[in-house]
C-alpha cells in the first residue's frame, strides 16, 4: 500500500490509460443526502435502527443483496423485492439533494478535457444511477461509458463491472486506475486486475489495506504519479474548490460540529486544510484557516477540526455557533497530523489563505451563503 499521497518512485513504472470511478461516496455525497430514510421507514414497523451495524454492513452492497439483509436483520413483513419497491421511491426524492464530493467535479472535467476514456462502474442499478446524476451537470455526457450491477452477472467484489467497462472503453485492464471508496469496490478492482485508489469513508477504513493508493479526498489526487495529465488550477499554492458549506459550535478554543444532516453536512471525504469564510452569531464575517481531520479509535470515528482566525484573536469568538463556507484548498494533512488530535496550521499556511482570500477567482463564492444576512466583513475583501 501506498502512502495517502501516493509515492512518484513506486509508480514510475506505470502509464494508466484510463479511469473507472465508483458513483456513491466517491463522486457523490448519497450517504448524507439520504440520511434518516432507512430510520423513518424503520419507525413505521417498530423497528429500531442499529447505525453501527448500517455505518459498516453494507457499505458497496448491491441493492438485491442489502434488501436482503434488512428484511432479515429487522424481520420485516416484506421479501426483498417487496422491501425495495417501498423503499425507493423516498430515497429518489432524496437523491436530488445530493452533492459532488470535494474534487469530483475537478477530476471528472480534467479528465474529459485531456481526453482520458474515463467510466463510471456502480453497483446501483442503470436506473438509479441515471436518477443519482440527471441533477449533475455534464456528467451524463462526459463518461466514456455507465454500467450499473443489472448490466453485467455480478455486481462487485466480483470483477464484472470493471472488466466490461474497460472492454467499452477498448482500454487492457492493466492499463485501467479504479478510484473507489469501499472494501467491496477495492476487492473487484483487484480481481480485475486493476491499479485501485481508496478515497474511504470513516467506516470503510479496512480497504486501504488492499489499494495501492489511499487519499483521504479526491482533492489529495495526483494525476502524474499515474502517467495521466497534471492538474493546472492551482492558484499561488492554492486551489479554488467548489464551496463546502457547513455549521459548527466555537467552544473554549475546541470545535464542536452541529450540522450533520442535509445540505450541511460535512462528508467523511473532507480532508485538509483549507480557508473560507465564517459568519459569527455577532454577524460578523472573517476569514479563516480550517484544519480537518479523522481520529480513528477502535470501532468510532470522530471528526477533528481546527479553526484559525486570520484577523481576530480565537477568544473573541469563544462560544459562538458559525456558519463556514471553504473555497480554497491549501494541502493534505501529514502523517503526524493523521495520527494525533493535533492540525499544526503554519504561518506559510495562514498566508497562502489571506492573499487567496482577496484573490477574486475566491471572492466570487463569497456572497452566496452570506449575502442576505445583514453580516459586516472583518479583515476586508
Amino acid at each position: 500500500m501506498m502512502s495517502s499521497s501516493g509515492s512518484a518512485s513506486c509508480c514510475a513504472d506505470i502509464k494508466i490509460s484510463a479511469v473507472v470511478l465508483d458513483l456513491d461516496g466517491t463522486l457523490l455525497d448519497t450517504e448524507n443526502a439520504t440520511k434518516g430514510v432507512l430510520k423513518e421507514f424503520l419507525a413505521k414497523y417498530g423497528k429500531k435502527l442499529d447505525k453501527e451495524k448500517e455505518d459498516r454492513k453494507r457499505l458497496g452492497m448491491t441493492l438485491q443483496a442489502s434488501a436482503a439483509t434488512i428484511v432479515k436483520d429487522y424481520d420485516l413483513p416484506f421479501t426483498p423485492n417487496q422491501f425495495i419497491d417501498e423503499i425507493i421511491p423516498l430515497y429518489r426524492d432524496k437523491w436530488l439533494l445530493a452533492r459532488p464530493l470535494p474534487g469530483a467535479n475537478r477530476l471528472i472535467k480534467h479528465l474529459h478535457k485531456n481526453g482520458v476514456p474515463f467510466a463510471l462502474a456502480s453497483n446501483s442499478l442503470r436506473e438509479f444511477i441515471d436518477a443519482k446524476i440527471s441533477h449533475q451537470e455534464g456528467w451524463n455526457e462526459y463518461f466514456s461509458t455507465i454500467l450499473g450491477s443489472d448490466q453485467v452477472k455480478s455486481g462487485k467484489p466480483s470483477p464484472d463491472l470493471l472488466i466490461e467497462a474497460a472492454r467499452r472503453m477498448g482500454v487492457d485492464t492493466l492499463k485501467c486506475l479504479v478510484i473507489e471508496d469501499s472494501l467491496v469496490g477495492v476487492k473487484a478492482a483487484k480481481a480485475a486486475k486493476m491499479r485501485v485508489v481508496a478515497v474511504p469513508s470513516g467506516s470503510e477504513a479496512d480497504c486501504s489495506l488492499l489499494a495501492d493508493s489511499v487519499l483521504h479526498s479526491l482533492l489529495e489526487f495526483q494525476p502524474e504519479i499515474w502517467g495521466l495529465p497534471l492538474f493546472d488550477d492551482w492558484v499561488d499554492k492554492a486551489l479554488p474548490i467548489e464551496p463546502i458549506y457547513f455549521r459548527i459550535l466555537y467552544k473554549n478554543g475546541c470545535v464542536t460540529e452541529v450540522t450533520d444532516d442535509g445540505k450541511s453536512a460535512l462528508p467523511c471525504q473532507v480532508s485538509g486544510l483549507y480557508f473560507g469564510w465564517a459568519e459569527s452569531g455577532m454577524h460578523r464575517i472573517s476569514k479563516v484557516v480550517v484544519g480537518i481531520g479523522l481520529l480513528h479509535h477502535s470501532c468510532t470515528v470522530k471528526r477533528n477540526i481546527q479553526i484559525h482566525m486570520i484577523v481576530e484573536k480565537a477568544n473573541e469568538f469563544s462560544d459562538q455557533k458559525m456558519q463556514l463556507e471553504l473555497v480554497g484548498y491549501i494541502r493534505r494533512l501529514n502523517s503526524m497530523e493523521l495520527e494525533s488530535n493535533n492540525v499544526e496550521i503554519l504561518e506559510e499556511d495562514k498566508s497562502i489563505a489571506s492573499c487567496g482570500l482577496d484573490q477574486s477567482i475566491f471572492i466570487h463564492h463569497f456572497s452566496a451563503p452570506f449575502n442576505n444576512s445583514g453580516c459586516c466583513v472583518s479583515g476586508g475583501l
